[in-house]
């Protein structure tokens, strides 16, 4: 059978960098790697297939020989002191590459099930007083059928290419490294007659239901973990947990900035200038807000210990109110009259006295026409 060629192996072009190598060989390796697939001997080859596409490309002698040669150019002792494909530089491939996705070379047998994520969207009073909600994630969990083992009978044979030790010993060259049982996944044992509700695999996919309880005080991106209600791991390991993320809704009314909260506070503009005692709404019910007379639109008032008192922090945060004065809307006639003659007093120099930001942003306009025609 004909070898494919290399650069179809990869998925990549011939004129690729060696970082595109490394990154396609990582895909590679991600998805066909045997801890991946216990037991899948067609995923085996393909990785095989990769690692061999990647020891060439990567070293660029045997680069040059194959664009020039093909495959025939490590047939029949071609290739130099290389001696094939097999002979790359094993630091890199099993240090670098292998470091970089699983955590290092050799293991002592299969990992753990895989961590969950969920994402818990609260609205803003949720997350600030706490609540316990039910969620219901897809995950693996083990087959009660066969008690997580993978065996209709429960009996598990020692894997004849480990001798039950999980791992194997490989020969690359002068070197000699340890590596997970392709075998047997790194279980040691075999199945011989699966369990038929799981074909073997010792667990299942299921719609699993929790209570989670979200402790009072967190924020968006905080992250609460469920240890152990993650997937179930291949029979003989321990199961993933389960991250559940927060993400908390917009209000309508505040808007939260750590453990503080800030929100808009309208009030017409009789209330600005002669003054007032209005209520504001805040997490625990209204209080009152007193505004001094003359207050310009846009400043800031501090309630203090009215904001939020985190997962982290001691003593609450303060509110911050912002008054906004309205122009008023849907005037009567009286209303509008008023209002003229109100207006009407506002002439002169002396006007200017009554409206400060205004006098300011005059002055400022003066100035500017000035530097213009000087």
């Amino acid at each position: 059978m004909s070898k494919r060629d290399y650069y179809e192996v990869l998925g990549v072009q011939r004129n690729a960098s060696d970082e595109d190598l490394k990154k396609a060989y990582r895909r590679c390796a991600m998805k066909y790697h045997p801890d991946r697939n216990p037991g899948d001997h067609s995923a085996e080859a393909s990785f095989k297939e990769c690692k061999e596409a990647y020891e060439v490309l990567s070293d660029a002698t045997k680069r040059r020989q194959y664009d020039t040669h093909g495959h025939a150019a490590f047939e029949h002792g071609m290739g130099g002191g290389g001696g094939g494909p097999g002979y790359a530089d094993v630091n890199d491939i099993f240090g670098d590459i292998f470091g970089n996705i699983f955590g290092g070379g050799a293991r002592g047998g299969p990992r753990r099930g895989a961590d969950v994520g969920y994402v818990m969207e609260l609205d803003l009073e949720e997350a600030v007083a706490g609540i316990e909600k039910r969620i219901e994630i897809p995950t693996l969990v083990s087959c009660q059928h066969c008690n997580g083992s993978g065996s209709e009978d429960g009996q598990l044979d020692t894997c004849g290419t480990c001798h039950g030790r999980g791992q194997v010993r490989m020969q690359r060259g002068i070197f000699q490294m340890q590596q997970t049982c392709p075998h047997c996944g790194g279980r040691g044992k075999i199945i011989k007659n699966p369990c038929k509700p799981c074909m073997g695999a010792g667990r299942l996919e299921e719609e699993k239901i929790l209570s989670v309880k979200i402790p009072a005080g967190v924020d968006n991106g905080d992250r609460i973990r469920l240890t152990g209600e993650g997937e179930a791991g291949p029979a003989g390991t321990p199961p993933g947990d389960l991250y559940v993320e927060v993400r908390v809704r917009p209000h309508e009314i505040f808007e939260r900035d750590g453990d503080d909260l800030h929100c808009e506070v309208p009030i017409r503009i009789s209330q600005a200038a002669l003054g007032d005692t209005i209520r504001v709404p805040t997490l625990d019910g209204e209080v009152e807000l007193r505004i001094p007379f003359e207050t310009q639109s846009g400043k800031v008032f501090r309630l203090r210990d009215k904001g939020v008192k985190s997962v982290r922090s001691r003593a609450p945060g303060d509110l911050y109110c912002k008054v906004v004065v309205e122009t008023p809307i849907n005037l009567t006639v009286e209303q509008r009259e008023l209002l003229e003659k109100f207006e009407a007093t506002f002439v002169g120099e002396g006007a200017r006295k009554h409206s400060p930001k205004s006098s300011t942003f005059l002055d400022g306009v003066k100035g500017f026409w000035d530097r213009m025609v000087s």
